[in-house]
């Protein structure tokens, strides 16, 4: 394994941590007050139709999906437990999770649709989480929980094997799932999922959901539409057409269920797909240039954010209120979406020390915050920050880099962590995440998702070997050589 990056776990002072910085030639934001007391501030947080609703301190819990429902769509105990435990987890807003509004949007055959045959599941799955947060916190008036609407597009698998549906043909992804001209939305096709949207939409809020997020990231469909000059007809071209398909589904909300908050999780920026070199080594495919990132600079590698202010301000004047901060894809570049140690079983090692990527976010975040006042805006990519994350995420708040601090893959081992750290409690490092990417590895493999190294119900699990094996077994194959993380 190289020694090229040196374990997070190695810089435990902050002078080890700075020093690394300045080697690095960036910056993280640590707050020199206690967490706790910049944490456990409340908020409103408002929309522009539906009014404002308190948030009772700054965690939010992100979408964090288990593969783990039935064929049929239905919440089985596997997802019961994760999202109880996300209520007991202390965080006052709850951002659950991708829940596809029609089955062939589905990223996995055990995804959670909104078919209308599921109908009162996730209504069941919000009481159990509500009941668990009031059954350890007391209250709920403060507790903010809403649902994540999506179609997976390129990346829909909705029986297990490749059924991409597109935005436009992707000269660098069409070969990975096997996409034609067949698999691209046409615009009738789009105007009749929009439906889908508002109609599931509808559902969440008979189910009792505070907002839902009509989700813009991570390379699924809507994500893919705010590409650059990618495609013609109603939904391409100019902002006002990539953005046809949101105004759209925002306009149906508002009218059928004004009271429901509107929130958006955006790729605010986007690089080129990245691969695994001969070294195992992630390296970027686009080697003259990239058209089709938003966010990007058109080089592959870059950032440029004009038209994510631009998209932003287009959320304000819909009155959307509420925006978490991501980037890239998990399935094409995840360094820069999850900044990780370790790559999933069919990942890269990281092309730059995981510090880079967090403070990349951190930096696209302030920048939007700052530009965007009115918005409350959720940071992202963490969990990578391990023991020094209720530090970062405090001094992220302190300096603007959104208002409440986003919890990813560390909420799956350690849910618990927003109320030990407003407690001011020491954090417990068994449980703290170390970005093996097991909760990914797994999903990409046909097996559920979850923590198996450090959460004892899935470590006990009969597929925790087969997880481990298949982890092991792709770090043997990588050389020896690369960018991971050294043992020092």
């Amino acid at each position: 394994m190289s020694r090229s990056i040196p374990k997070l776990t190695s810089l435990k002072t902050e002078s080890k941590l700075r020093a690394r910085l300045d080697e690095l030639g960036i910056r993280l934001p640590l707050s020199s007050e206690a967490p706790a007391d910049v944490l456990s501030a409340p908020l409103e947080l408002r929309d522009g139709v539906a009014g404002t609703r308190k948030v009772g301190n700054r965690f939010a819990i992100l979408p964090m999906e288990g593969w783990d429902a039935t064929i049929d769509g239905r919440p089985t105990e596997l997802v019961r437990r994760r999202w109880r435990r996300f209520g007991e987890s202390g965080a006052k807003l709850i951002w659950c999770e991708a829940t596809a509004v029609r089955v062939d949007g589905r990223a996995h055959p055990k995804q959670l649709p909104r078919d209308p045959g599921a109908t009162t599941e996730p209504g069941n799955l919000r009481h159990g989480l509500v009941e668990a947060h009031r059954a350890r916190f007391g209250q709920t008036d403060d507790l903010v929980v809403g649902l994540q609407l999506t179609h997976s597009g390129r990346w829909a698998r909705p029986d297990g094997t490749q059924q991409p549906r597109t935005a436009f043909r992707h000269p660098w992804l069409d070969g990975r799932v096997h996409a034609d001209e067949t698999s691209v939305f046409s615009d009738e096709e789009l105007a009749e999922l929009s439906d889908d949207y508002i109609a599931a939409a509808v559902r969440a809020r008979d189910a009792g959901f505070d907002f839902v997020d009509v989700k813009h990231c991570h390379g699924y469909l809507l994500h893919e539409l705010l590409a650059p000059d990618a495609r013609e007809g109603d939904y391409g071209g100019s902002m006002a057409g990539r953005t046809r398909f949101l105004r759209d589904v925002v306009a149906g909300i508002r009218e059928q269920a004004p009271e429901l908050h509107i929130a958006v999780r955006l790729s605010a920026f986007d690089f080129a797909p990245f691969s695994k070199s001969e070294d195992g080594v992630g390296i970027c495919e686009a080697d003259s240039g990239y058209p089709h990132a938003f966010g990007g600079d058109g080089s592959g590698v870059g950032i440029n954010l004009d038209e994510s202010n631009a998209f932003l301000s287009e959320l304000e004047a819909l009155g959307i209120g509420l925006v978490c901060i991501t980037a890239g894809s998990p399935y094409y570049c995840p360094h820069i979406q999850r900044p990780a140690a370790y790559p999933p079983s069919d990942g890269y090692l990281p092309p730059e020390d995981p510090l880079v990527g967090v403070a990349r976010m951190l930096a696209a975040t302030r920048e939007l915050s700052l530009a965007h006042p009115d918005l409350t805006i959720v940071s992202s990519g963490l969990s990578y920050m391990q023991e020094w994350l209720p530090r970062v995420g405090a001094g992220a708040v302190e300096q603007g880099a959104g208002q409440l601090v986003g919890l990813g893959r560390i909420a799956l081992s350690y849910p618990e962590l927003p109320a030990d750290v407003l407690a001011s409690q020491e954090l417990k490092r068994g449980k703290i995440c170390r970005t093996f990417s097991d909760c990914t590895t797994a999903p990409r493999n046909g097996l559920i998702s979850g923590c198996y190294p450090l959460d004892p119900h899935y470590k006990s699990m009969k597929d925790a070997k087969r997880v481990a094996k298949l982890r092991t077994d792709a770090a043997r194959t990588r050389p020896a050589k690369g960018g991971g993380p050294s043992d020092s």
